[in-house]
């Protein structure tokens, strides 16, 4: 049987896509139908057995499936959406995918070429829409015109998505470019090339190290795989450093492990922010140093931090975009952990005590003073003892997220892979497709997706997505306090007592779940939600069907640390 790379028969262009994608190692796509690639969704048929198009219910849930996807597989995930208002809907998951640093590629219907440059209908310039640049919504957006070079752009495609700093890739897919019949052949699967530091950079960085007497880790960003997880375990154990992880990368190090510090972003334990500003040697390893990792770039200092500073990122761009560090190594993220489990440590390191006392504050900060009537943290943790390890955790934006990156002890990904799916760009509405894109990718694996009543309706007409293509160990949760609760609890800061355009009005989402299929609960209280929480994995367990519950929490409860009646004392006292 001839093998994939040797098809060279005259077929659809539309066909050739498709066959390309398998080559890719392709499996799944998601996307929203259009006449506008009506070939390539012919391809998906004639390719049925090797590679599936899950039909989604809206672009922007689409989106943020395939960026789970690439966050999930290390690989591009793969969307497919038609022109104009299809890929405007799309854009917010081009976006995240873009600050997330995921690799993604979103290919798009575009008019046929004979109605170019004449406002057809739903003609849009995508090369303009989502042009590169240093705060772009791509890493590359191109146009495909010739059949003959599908294969090339492609290619081309995922080898950009994958190299230095991954993320997006937009592809525009002519009507008729599409119909038209190519011999060109598949091209081979595509790895990236790697960067590795250099060896003068290691022994600066060992150099310091051997120095300091309070350094941190702050590790995260994509690229990781479970040999990287692996030597970073290695090279903290070696050197006994304490390990943080930036924002929503938490299953970049095991949070049991007893090196491990806690995560660095919003809500951070004001210990750990201390412990980081008083660092003599901070050690960004893979991250972005971005607003929310930094602190809105107070724990570090932009752009000359206090303390010293290793940044290693396989971007160059990102490396010097706000701080001037001082010393800057650009590598991928498995050949820089590597290396760095190859420094070997001193007999004597003086910051030991320092660690055990970054670990002790670690766990003090798992222990919450009990809130009624729902106690968020004790859902959290009931989750943790009742599912495996293996569990996926997903979660959009929102106050409610801080419950469980407070409380959520996450495996290192060298041990189940990818425990962790939220978006650092702050996307509402990412959560519940996440967590579907989660379940029918790795079917073996329990998901739960955390998400608020705002969060949730974004996008929750995708539960008819999960629905219909047989999502099975899939639990979501929604935290309904009747509130924008990230929004009121700013208002309350800046104009105590004075609400506007925060409340929210809404469903019984336990019902809205049945009428999808699902099974569906409402709790109000902590006892009835561990009970029903119970009743929801059983329900999962021997209905083989996902399940909701609907979990109502007092508006006034507004994070894991404080309640708007405190926040608006504090504000009204300062005025």
């Amino acid at each position: 049987m001839a093998s994939t790379a040797d098809l060279t028969t005259p077929r659809l262009a539309g066909h050739a896509l498709v066959e390309a994608l398998v080559a890719q190692g392709v499996d799944t796509c998601f996307g929203v139908p259009g006449e506008s690639y009506l070939a390539v969704l012919d391809g998906f048929h004639e390719h049925r057995e090797r590679i599936r198009f899950i039909a989604c219910r809206q672009e922007g849930g689409a989106a943020f499936m395939a960026e789970a996807q690439g966050k999930l597989t290390g690989r591009p995930g793969v969307c497919f959406v038609t022109r104009g208002p299809g890929a405007t809907n799309a854009s917010i998951g081009v976006h995240t995918a873009f600050q997330d640093s995921t690799p993604m590629v979103l290919f798009i219907g575009q008019v046929a070429s004979d109605q170019r440059d004449r406002e057809a209908f739903q003609e849009l310039d995508y090369r303009q829409m989502f042009g590169p640049g240093t705060l772009g919504l791509a890493k590359w957006a191109a146009q495909v015109d010739s059949a003959e070079r599908l294969p090339e752009y492609v290619a081309r495609a995922f080898h950009t998505a994958m190299q230095g700093r991954p993320g997006p890739v937009v592809l525009a897919l002519p009507e008729d470019m599409l119909t038209t019949l190519t011999a060109a052949p598949v091209l081979p699967r595509v790895e990236p090339a790697r960067a590795w530091p250099a060896p003068g950079g290691l022994r600066e960085l060992r150099a310091r190290l051997v120095a300091a007497q309070r350094p941190i880790v702050i590790a995260g960003g994509p690229g990781w795989d479970a040999e990287a997880a692996n030597a970073l375990q290695r090279f903290a154990e070696n050197w006994q450093l304490p390990v943080a992880c930036g924002w929503r990368f938490q299953d970049s190090f095991d949070n049991r492990h007893p090196l491990y510090a806690g995560d660095v972003g919003i809500g951070i334990n004001p210990k750990l922010a201390a412990r980081i500003r008083e660092a003599d040697l901070v050690i960004a390893l893979g991250i972005r140093l971005g607003e929310m990792t930094t602190g809105g770039y107070t724990l570090l200092q932009a752009p000359r931090p206090a303390q010293a500073l290793v940044h290693v990122h396989p971007g160059p761009e990102e490396l010097g975009r706000v701080y001037a560090a001082d010393l800057m190594l650009q590598a991928a993220v498995p050949a820089a952990a590597k290396s760095l489990e190859a420094l070997t440590a001193p007999p004597e390191l003086p910051w030991r005590a320092h660690t055990a006392a970054a670990r002790a504050d670690y766990e003090a900060n798992l222990e919450a003073p009990a809130v009624a009537p729902m106690d968020l943290a004790v859902v959290v943790k009931t989750l943790q003892r009742l599912l495996p390890e293996s569990t996926v955790y997903t979660n959009g934006a929102g106050n409610y997220a801080g419950w469980l990156h407070r409380y959520g002890v996450l495996p290192g990904l060298q041990h189940h892979g990818r425990t962790q799916l939220a978006p650092t760009s702050g996307a509402m509405g990412y959560g519940l497709p996440a967590a579907v894109a989660a379940s029918l990718l790795q079917p073996h694996r329990w998901v739960v997706n955390l998400a608020g009543d705002g969060d949730f309706l974004m996008n929750g007409q995708e539960l008819a997505t999960a629905a219909g293509y047989g999502a099975k160990k899939l639990l979501s949760i929604v935290v309904d306090n009747g509130t924008y609760g990230t929004i009121r609890m700013h208002q309350e800061r800046e104009y105590p007592a004075r609400v506007s355009g925060s409340d929210l009005f809404n469903p019984d989402f336990a019902a809205l779940a049945r009428a999808y299929g699902w099974h569906g609960e409402f709790a109000a209280d902590t006892g009835d939600a561990v009970a029903a929480l119970q009743r929801c994995i059983e329900a999962i367990e021997k209905q083989d069907r996902p399940a909701l519950l609907h979990l109502r929490l007092p508006t006034d409860v507004i994070t894991s640390r404080t309640t708007l009646s405190a926040i608006r004392e504090a504000a009204l006292k300062s005025a």
